[in-house]
């Protein structure tokens, strides 16, 4: 484990890939604008990877090689997007990306089988991939502050989802479908322009899950 938060970092070796037993590497709150692309070479990088609270606009694509990594913290960074080869980590089991500048997740988010929670506050994402279908251990989903304006058919058929965040978004309508999700507990709803009496809403409510308004 190495611990490297909160020391002002602006720079980071390439030779920090040659820590090839490392299980988590923690470069959190520094003012790092890259990193190597020889983190990509920690073979052995399986519990935590924290690049939060940094400076950084881009992600190397070698993080697709971090095949073992569990959770991947990559929130409050000026990242406009995720690389593709993040559908190739399919050992996370949580990625957070708050406070981003995502306008959108790439396809290859659908190839993350193992995700079960997935957190997207504050950017300015619009939808979601088609592939998003295919998280089906997903558990959580927050998609608040952002710029959802219909809710994405993509969820409707994960059979595991139990909570979503919708606050602060630009939804005015509910599908059908919301009310045939299995495993909806919670539909946090607040600020948006949603008619209250929409059927769908008190059909959930009847099967016990918790809607805020």
């Amino acid at each position: 484990m190495l611990i490297l938060a909160e020391n002002g970092l602006t720079t980071l070796s390439p030779e920090v890939g040659k820590l090839d037993r490392l299980s988590t590497l923690d470069l959190g709150h520094n003012a790092l604008t890259s990193v190597p692309d020889e983190l990509g070479d920690l073979s052995g990088l399986t519990d935590c990877l924290y690049l939060h609270d940094n400076r950084l606009s881009r992600l190397p694509r070698t993080l697709g090689q971090l095949t073992r990594l569990r959770y991947l913290n990559i929130g409050e960074n000026p990242v406009a997007a995720l690389p593709e080869a993040i559908g190739e980590m399919s050992g996370l089991i949580e990625l957070r990306a708050q406070h981003n500048r995502l306008t959108a997740l790439p396809e290859s988010i659908g190839r993350l089988r193992n995700l079960r929670e997935l957190w997207l506050r504050g950017n300015a994402i619009e939808n979601l991939p088609p592939s998003a279908a295919e998280l089906r251990e997903l558990r959580h989903l927050d998609l608040r502050e952002n710029a959802v304006a219909e809710l994405p058919e993509a969820l409707a058929g994960l059979p595991l989802l139990r909570q979503i965040d919708l606050r602060s978004n630009r939804l005015s309508r509910l599908p059908d479908w919301l009310a045939r999700m299995p495993s909806l507990e919670k539909l946090d709803l607040r600020w948006n322009e949603i008619d209250p009496s929409q059927p769908v809403l008190a059909e959930l409510e009847r099967q016990g899950c918790v809607v805020l308004m």
